[in-house]
């Protein structure tokens, strides 16, 4: 089967890690291929003529930039000088770091990455994977929904007509991991072949950009893309395969050891924009930070607000810009009121705060006796149980349909607080809305936490590979809890934590959709009826509260029928990446902060 239009499914397979290579000449060439002569580019076929020199391909979210294959440093430099607005240029084999540095100390820096080295000869491609497809571009579609997960990840996009244009070049290989039951991408890497590229005398080729979907169910995706594209350039037989990977991520650099890479002294620079800034500005304030203090520290040091951390163990830290300081834990600030938190904090008076404005809300009670309790149920044949008070989806059960189970969900509420509600319970998609200053930021459907079987694994393995993905995507906020309640949901499924779950069959652990307990959150901003928009705006002005995440379930996502649930004071501002929302809540604190100031 060619590699160019189809590859092989792969399995995971464990090799053992190499150590990183101490000597520069071995290290930099091949010892699978004859040695080049570094006059002529003798080598291997094609390389006759020797390298082009110069070279540069164009990626789509930037240019690679060959530097061994540039006379001096300083065409280098004036070549990474042509870098576009909102590219990431990378210039790549760099021979004389401390001299480029030298002469263009203030544009360029080092990028603090590691250089792998996979030798193609000795490689072996694994089987077939469990649940998913690798395969190549199947339409424009796939550019956006790449594009997505690179937004996920913090990562500069593709342009999107470039991409398209260039799914059959011979220079840039672009595969995905596609779910076969949904059709959605779910992976991606793009590879470069150095030979096709500019003759390259040592035969190599190099990956790029692999990335996965935080939200994926599947295990192995990543795995699976780096055999797929090592398995390609070997049919094309290349030498090696190189990647550049942060030297602190700890996760990508043990999944490339154990698939046999081993470091190589390689040198890329780098140009000091707004995107690669936090890569040159110095170590993160503070690492213990969580990622929702860290999203609005990030941003706030990029506009130059001083920041100081008061206290990290509660993420608690102080702004300050213009003679102005604003005390702030993650995204709840000074300027939400003591009134406005105590109407977020307690369910009730938040129901009956939205029910006064004429909002949609659900029917809800106190549980009492047990006779009401159970005429309550049977009013609504489901409730939701749910404490009065409280955060993270502790203490929630959804979809009670019985008195013994209403008991033991009560029992288990009032361990959070002593105050219980009884909820109706309302069909429909679990959507979280953010308003930050009386504007709609973004939206998200809030799915629960799911597992796909592999046919081999148990639901209790499934499970706790998925935690560990979640919690790696979300800086351990994410983690789906080997609890009664996820006990439950597999029961009702009828299987057990011990069953093996068929392979392809998705399996929902979770009744509620709560990101702390493995749910995952999936953008729709732009897809929210205008009346939904208008109701999150009013619900925000009846609470009086500038910063609010407002969970609402709606039954059509295109429709304007909905029901708010819960308010929050302090919603998550990183759950909403790529939406703007770190920006947005700095503009309502320092707004003479931002490029285009409000009023």
């Amino acid at each position: 089967m060619g590699s160019e239009h189809r590859m092989m499914m792969m399995q995971n397979r464990t090799q053992t890690p190499f150590r990183i290579e101490r000597a520069l000449v071995s290290a930099l060439m091949d010892e699978d291929s004859p040695r080049p002569n570094r006059r002529t580019g003798a080598g291997h076929p094609g390389a006759e003529k020797g390298p082009t020199p110069r070279a540069v391909v164009n990626c789509g979210w930037g240019r690679l930039l060959f530097a061994n294959t540039f006379p001096d440093v300083g065409e280098l430099i004036e070549a990474m000088r042509q870098e576009g607005p909102g590219r990431r240029d990378i210039a790549l084999y760099l021979e004389d770091p401390h001299v480029a540095l030298s002469q263009a100390p203030t544009e360029l820096f080092l990028d603090p990455s590691h250089t792998y080295r996979l030798r193609l000869a000795g490689f072996r491609p694994g089987g077939e994977t469990r649940g998913f497809t690798i395969e190549t571009l199947r339409g424009r579609q796939d550019v956006d929904a790449v594009n997505r997960i690179y937004g996920a990840r913090g990562m500069v996009t593709m342009d999107p007509e470039f991409c398209w244009a260039e799914r059959d070049s011979r220079v840039l290989t672009h595969l995905i991991a596609t779910d076969p039951v949904s059709g959605a991408v779910i992976g991606s890497v793009t590879g470069v072949d150095h030979v096709r590229a500019f003759k390259d005398p040592q035969n190599g080729s190099s990956l790029w950009c692999l990335a996965v979907d935080p939200q994926a169910a599947y295990p192995g995706i990543g795995e699976a893309l780096v055999r797929a594209l090592a398995e390609h350039f070997k049919e094309r037989g290349r030498s090696f395969m190189d990647l550049s990977v942060l030297h602190d991520n700890a996760n990508a650099i043990a999944l490339y050891e154990k698939l046999g890479f081993r470091r190589v002294p390689v040198f890329a620079l780098k140009t000091k924009n707004p995107i690669n800034e936090k890569l040159f500005a110095g170590p993160a304030v503070e690492a213990s930070l969580n990622p929702y203090a860290m999203i609005i520290i990030n941003e706030a040091r990029r506009r130059g607000i001083g920041v100081e951390v008061v206290d990290a163990e509660s993420n608690l830290f102080r702004l300050s810009f213009g003679g102005r300081s604003i005390l702030c834990r993650e995204s709840l600030s000074e300027l939400t009121s003591a009134v406005a938190l105590f109407r977020c904090d307690d369910k009730a008076v938040t129901r009956r705060t939205l029910l006064r404005a004429g909002l949609s809300v659900p029917d809800q009670m106190t549980a009492d006796g047990m006779d009401d309790n159970a005429a309550f149920l049977e009013r609504h044949g489901s409730v939701v149980v749910k404490p009065a008070r409280g955060e993270q989806g502790q203490g929630i059960t959804v979809d009670v349909r019985d008195a013994e189970t209403l008991a033991w969900a009560i029992g288990k509420a009032k361990k959070i607080c002593d105050t219980v509600l009884l909820e109706q319970f309302v069909q429909g998609q679990d959507v979280r809305i953010l308003v930050i200053d009386y504007r709609v930021v973004a939206a998200a459907v809030r799915r629960p936490a799911e597992i796909v079987g592999t046919g081999d694994r148990t639901i209790s393995q499934l499970i706790e590979a998925q935690s560990r993905r979640r919690a790696a995507a979300t800086g351990g906020e994410s983690r789906i809890p080997m609890d009664e309640e996820t006990e439950r949901c597999v029961r009702d499924a009828g299987f057990s934590m011990d069953s093996v779950l068929p392979e392809g069959q998705a399996l929902a652990v979770r009744k509620t959709a709560n990101l702390h307990t493995g749910g995952t959150l999936h953008d729709i901003t732009d897809r929210l009826h205008h009346r939904v928009v208008e109701a999150a705006v009013e619900a925000a002005r009846a609470l009086d509260i500038p910063v609010v995440g407002l969970d609402l379930l709606i039954p059509d996502l295109l429709g304007s029928d909905y029901a708010i649930i819960e308010a929050n004071e302090r919603p998550g501002l990183a759950n909403h990446e790529p939406q703007p929302t770190a920006e947005r809540f700095l503009d309502l604190l320092f707004p003479y902060s931002a490029v285009d100031p409000r009023a």
